[in-house]
């Protein structure tokens, strides 16, 4: 059937109207839902907390305290937040999510490793790796191990994780010696730690001498240190690290910037491309992404600390390319 213009017109007319009469109108009084707001630029963390590590899983950030080892968990979408676990009374420093919801986590001079439940904040394992002096800093976790450095002695702890899900004994940790290139200072040493863009080998920096270094870890050549060629850039204060394919983001804590480098695929040498900072960075010490944005705790290291001193987190726009 052919329908004159007119009568294709009304046809038209009358099928808008129906749609729109068709369409569900909202009750009155009803108030339409508000567009989701941005995440926060700060989120606040407990006074006298002294956040140092950052691990994120989903929308959820966690921070671990050196005053006491508690852990703290923050909806970085929101900023709200509360205290899952209870600490032992000694530091919580660099933290990691692994399978099956386990948080690992640096006990600094404790000498500790511990695995914390993020589901109820339970401490499933505690483990007494260094007996000596010792500082364990940051931790990486590998598809079947977590690696932790020890910024006070020349080595590395091999944490193994399970496919079974069943938990490490002290006697399933490996001791690693740094050897080759590795110098330990007098001072802080081995510090950020992170996979190199292959995979197949570990990046470490030394914070006080500001060089990183690529440690093979596994078979006989586990330990040795090979250091980076960075086209003489220098990363004292070196600590918390994140590498994205071949990106390689480091935090020099009290510079308050983050430096930004370009490695090649086996993560030997490398370029600085670039540096960032915030007006809101007070010593910000581990570096964690989400939604596109960075967030950095501020750890204040040069803020004595005090039960009513103030923590927060920096969330850092950057560009998708950055």
């Amino acid at each position: 059937m052919t329908l004159g213009t007119r009568s294709l017109t009304a046809l038209l007319a009358s099928t808008a109207t129906a749609l729109v009469l068709a369409a569900p109108v909202a009750p009155a009084g009803a108030r339409l839902a508000a567009a989701p707001s941005s995440p926060p630029e700060t989120v606040a963390l407990p006074d006298g907390f002294q956040p140092e590590g950052i691990a994120v899983q989903g929308r959820f950030g966690y921070f671990g305290s050196r005053a006491d080892g508690d852990i703290y968990r923050a909806d970085l979408s929101t900023g709200t937040g509360k205290r899952i676990s209870q600490g032992p009374g000694t530091a919580s420093v660099g933290l990691k999510v692994g399978p099956r919801d386990r948080l690992y986590v640096s006990g600094g001079d404790a000498g500790t490793v511990r695995i914390v439940s993020t589901r109820t904040g339970e401490i499933l394992r505690s483990l007494k790796v260094n007996k000596g002096t010792s500082f364990v800093n940051d931790v990486i976790l590998t598809e079947r191990a977590a690696w932790f450095t020890d910024s006070a002695t020349a080595q590395l702890y091999r944490v193994p994780i399970r496919r079974d899900g069943r938990l490490p004994r002290l006697r399933d940790v490996r001791t690693v010696a740094l050897r080759g290139d590795w110098e330990q200072p007098a001072g802080f040493g081995a510090n950020g730690i992170t996979e190199s863009p292959d995979g197949k080998a570990l990046l470490v920096v030394n914070s006080e001498d500001g060089t990183l270094f690529r440690v093979e870890r596994t078979g006989r050549r586990a330990g040795l240190a090979e250091q980076v060629r960075l086209g003489g850039a220098s990363l004292t204060n070196g600590d918390g690290m994140l590498l994205e394919g071949r990106k390689l983001w480091v935090v020099r804590n009290q510079l308050n910037v983050v430096n930004v480098f370009l490695l090649d695929a086996d993560g030997d040498r490398g370029r600085k491309t670039r540096a960032f900072t915030s007006s809101d960075f007070d010593v910000p010490t581990t570096i964690a992404r989400w939604r596109g944005a960075f967030y950095l705790p501020n750890a204040r290291f040069s803020t004595p600390p005090t039960p009513e001193t103030t923590y927060d987190v920096v969330r850092v726009d950057q560009r998708p390319s950055s």
